[in-house]
């Protein structure tokens, strides 16, 4: 049987990725008509987005384990970290919450930010745990 919390926490990564990237799109970070600067930043979002929903039902049907959600995790880290935290970053939250007119809305996409890489970090944690134990559901 699978573990029912690395379930939940996928999912709510999946969620609150699908509520980051609408941030990003919400702040017209992917102009319109689509122009040769878009194509990375979109395939990253393409390629994140089917990892995770695979990754998920591959976990469900057995095929993957902790392990690989330990990695996806810990990869997102990394990612959030270099687009939104580092010092090289043109993004950082303070950038994030003065994109919007109002501070409230400017807060909440802050705030959906730090909770999706709370859940990276809990995710990894966890799924690095079960898989130190030698559990491979």
């Amino acid at each position: 049987m699978r573990d029912k919390t690395i379930i939940i926490l996928a999912t709510l990564i999946i969620i609150l990725n699908v509520g980051h990237v609408g941030d990003h799109v919400v702040r017209g970070d992917f102009p319109w008509p689509l122009d040769a600067w878009s194509v990375p930043p979109i395939a990253f979002v393409l390629i994140s987005n089917a990892i995770l929903g695979f990754g998920l039902y591959f976990y469900v049907k057995g095929k993957v384990g902790p392990l690989f959600w330990a990695i996806v995790a810990g990869l997102g880290i990394v990612a959030a970290w270099l687009g939104h935290l580092s010092p090289f970053t043109e993004q950082t939250p303070q950038y994030i919450c003065r994109a919007y007119a109002s501070p409230i809305v400017g807060g909440f996409a802050v705030a959906w930010f730090v909770a999706l890489v709370l859940v990276l970090i809990m995710t990894a944690v966890y799924a690095e745990y079960l898989w130190a134990r030698g559990l491979k559901n």
